[in-house]
């Protein structure tokens, strides 16, 4: 997958998220859940462009692991709705599975820029 193509994803799964925040309901528990997810979600998308025009190579390595935390942070909050019953776990499946996927790629870039680049 190049850099396109993740880019587009990482959109892909930001406009997911906004879907999926617009379809929750209207409770003080979730409307406070919606906006940590929005956040979280959306974010990756523009971290990882960023991310792809980064120059020096620590940059782009920094860039990344602002992507990955933004993922994990996202994951809690998916798994958390799940748990408080607030969207039904069918319908949670697919975007979980797609942030764990986006995650388990972001790492793996991380990982390969450190060891290309001999960053610690």
């Amino acid at each position: 997958m190049d850099k396109n193509e993740l880019r587009l994803r990482h959109k892909a799964f930001a406009i997911r998220i906004v879907n999926m925040v617009d379809a929750m309901p209207h409770t003080i528990a979730s409307n406070a859940i919606a906006r940590q997810v929005i956040r979280s979600g959306t974010s990756p998308s523009a971290n990882y462009r960023a991310a792809c025009i980064a120059k020096p190579d620590k940059d782009f390595v920094n860039k990344l692991k602002m992507v990955e935390e933004e993922l994990d942070e996202t994951l809690h909050w998916l798994e958390l709705i799940v748990d408080c019953n607030i969207l039904p776990k069918e319908r949670m499946n697919d975007i979980i599975q797609e942030c764990s996927e986006l995650l388990s790629i972001t790492v793996a870039a991380i990982l390969s820029a450190k060891k290309t680049t001999n960053i610690n």
